[in-house]
């Protein structure tokens, strides 16, 4: 257990990013309210996941994680939860082949409400009013009522995660998760790409893979390892009170666990050593996410490090890594190389979105495909090159067909950003674009996979 750490020991450390809400006495009887309800995860659910992750923390694994940049209250519809499971299904299969590796699924779903904000104050033409934080604080609409904070929201929040996750473990574990389906819907991506010739080949082998299977006698019938998956939630833990209320005691093992969801992480914005975040998360048991982007130095990092994961545990600490395609040979070999130095367990992630965010001649934020691909295709050419695991990616996606970023096999053009830009906050893959990235990706792991196993032979010079 954390020394000197309690629950609520991060109201005595300097916060960043809290919204001001006016009716303190009604933010302590929503908090108070919160912590009476029920947890909407489970201890041992953490505990697993970070066995999990402590694979991929040893080479033995594959992280993919992602989701909706911010939920909404209003987009919080069975049909939407359906086509992201979906999508990240279908990706977490072409990842699996690509790698060899098992895919660790972990979606920011069920409790990504809360958003940092580079400004307190968002100012459209005369008017100045407090920005947008998301869902559980405020109203995206821009008027003054909607703009205060509203403790009440937290309530919202819960009560949705709860519906969410609820539909998710019944996707997972009631049979729409089999194998056999995804696989079909793969299919049906591939037959419908521009790109099909190139990925075919692999959608064959997999085709292939399968029909051996069948072959030999194993089915979902027989296997329900091939009808069920494993499949956990995480947000950013940006409202500590929220965070707070739903932090609760193990009875098996006596430690505090955040029963919001399997997997928090820390924000670029809020992760100074000395403030409220780090407080909070290095108390708690569950597997815990750092965002690292182009400010944090190789020493800083070593610091935050320790403080997270002190017993240096394999699968408690993921470094998502985000720097921008320009950037990240700057920074990341030099993070990789002190983390390897000093002999610390983690996952690496790559997070080729929140470095790539662009505004488009026509005044939409977007993200270029391209600028995405060349991060990741970077992030994992740098591991090599260190001799380090590039343990996984971090997508801010949907399962839905919108046009929020740009590029593609589908060549989303500036133009087309108009037609179905729904996100509430930063732009997402949709689920074309997110699945073509997989098959990137797995491409990639593949070659890696292949580079070891036939090694070049080295040129001797007399």
């Amino acid at each position: 257990m954390a020394q000197n750490w309690t629950p609520n020991s991060w109201r005595q450390k300097p916060i960043k990013q809290v919204p001001a809400y006016p009716d303190q006495e009604a933010l302590k009887a929503a908090e108070l309210q919160l912590a009476s309800y029920p947890p909407l995860v489970f201890a041992g659910e953490a505990r697993r996941l970070k066995k999990a992750l402590g694979n991929v923390a040893e080479g033995n694994g594959f992280l993919l994680q992602g989701g909706d940049c911010a939920e909404s209250f209003a987009e919080h519809g069975a049909d939407n939860i359906r086509d992201f499971f979906r999508a990240f299904l279908q990706m977490a299969v072409v990842l699996t082949f690509g790698a060899q590796l098992p895919v660790v699924k972990i979606g920011r779903i069920a409790g990504q409400f809360a958003k940092p904000r580079s400004s307190d104050m968002e100012k459209i033409g005369d008017v100045e009013l407090p920005s947008y934080r998301g869902d559980i604080i405020n109203g995206i609409e821009f008027t003054e009522d909607a703009r205060i904070p509203n403790p009440d929201r937290q309530l919202m929040a819960y009560r949705q995660s709860a519906a969410t996750l609820n539909l998710l473990r019944a996707f997972a574990m009631g049979g729409y998760a089999n194998l056999e389906n995804v696989h079909q819907w793969m299919l049906g991506f591939v037959k419908d790409s521009p790109q099909a010739e190139r990925y075919r080949k692999l959608a064959d082998r997999i085709s292939e893979t399968m029909d051996f299977m069948k072959a030999v006698g194993i089915t979902s019938e027989n296997n329900p390892s091939l009808r069920e998956t494993d499949f956990f939630t995480s947000h950013e833990a940006l409202l500590l009170g929220y965070e707070e209320a739903l932090t609760r005691v193990d009875s098996t093992s006596g430690d505090w666990y955040a029963t919001s969801g399997h997997m928090i992480w820390i924000g670029d914005r809020t992760r100074q050593a000395d403030h409220a975040h780090l407080e909070y998360c290095r108390g708690i048991k569950n597997p815990i996410g750092l965002k690292c982007g182009p400010s944090l130095d190789a020493d800083g990092l070593l610091r935050l490090i320790d403080l997270l994961n002190p017993a240096n545990e394999a699968g408690r600490l993921t470094l998502i890594c985000r720097f921008g395609y320009d950037k990240v040979e700057t920074h990341l070999p030099k993070l990789i190389r002190a983390v390897k130095k000093a002999g610390r367990s983690v996952v690496w992630s790559c997070d080729p979105m929140h470095g790539n965010t662009i505004t488009s001649t026509s005044g939409y934020k977007t993200r270029p495909f391209d600028r995405v691909l060349a991060e990741v295709k970077s992030f994992f050419a740098i591991h090599a090159a260190e001799g380090t695991h590039a343990g996984g990616v971090h997508l801010e996606m949907t399962g839905q067909d919108v046009t929020e970023c740009i590029g593609g096999a589908t060549a989303i053009s500036e133009q087309d950003l108009s037609d179905r830009y729904h996100t509430h906050c930063d732009p997402r893959l949709n689920a074309d674009q997110a699945l073509e990235l997989a098959f990137l990706v797995a491409e990639q792991l593949k070659k890696e996979r292949d580079a070891e196993a036939h090694p070049e032979p080295k040129t001797l010079i007399a």
